[in-house]
């Protein structure tokens, strides 16, 4: 196995990045400067339902809402431009799309790719479905304005 080193660490095992991407229970989606998908891991399958082979070279419009498309690629363009997110580390929530067009929640983070010449070569997205814990909290936000106003018209009465 090949050796990685760093001027502040001993050596130790290189790690087999791609099978790291294969195996994460995230989904990683990675898309190049145009917004075209040129990475879509297993979990990205079992999350938005499309294949591999379906969503390579596809357009991030694939798991976008109609309702939602122009303000992101907006904010894709401007990255791109700009080589800067405004999203930074932060976590994003937003809904998306699944192949068989039911709406999820996704949770995500992203970070920037560069090319060797220093500009933005694209935006890696990890992401992962909250759409069960989305909905539960809004049963719970649910119940909880029922018993407010059962408690209200106990009150009351």
């Amino acid at each position: 196995m090949a050796e990685a080193t760093s001027p502040t660490t001993s050596p130790s095992p290189a790690v087999d990045v791609s099978g790291l991407v294969q195996s994460l229970g995230d989904a990683v989606v990675i898309s190049d400067a145009d917004g075209r998908i040129v990475t879509w891991n297993p979990a990205a399958e079992r999350i938005f339902g499309f294949s591999e082979a379906e969503a390579m070279g596809e357009m991030l419009d694939l798991i976008t809402p109609e309702r939602h498309r122009r303000r992101h690629w907006d904010g894709y363009a401007k990255t791109m431009r700009t080589g800067q997110t405004r999203y930074g580390t932060s976590l994003l929530k937003v809904p998306a799309l699944h192949k068989d067009g039911h709406t999820l929640s996704i949770a995500f983070t992203v970070s920037l790719l560069f090319g060797a010449d220093g500009e933005v070569s694209g935006i890696v997205a990890v992401i992962r479905d909250e759409t069960e814990r989305f909905e539960e909290e809004r049963r719970l936000r649910r119940r909880m304005a029922e018993l407010e106003e059962a408690l209200g018209t106990l009150v009351l009465a």
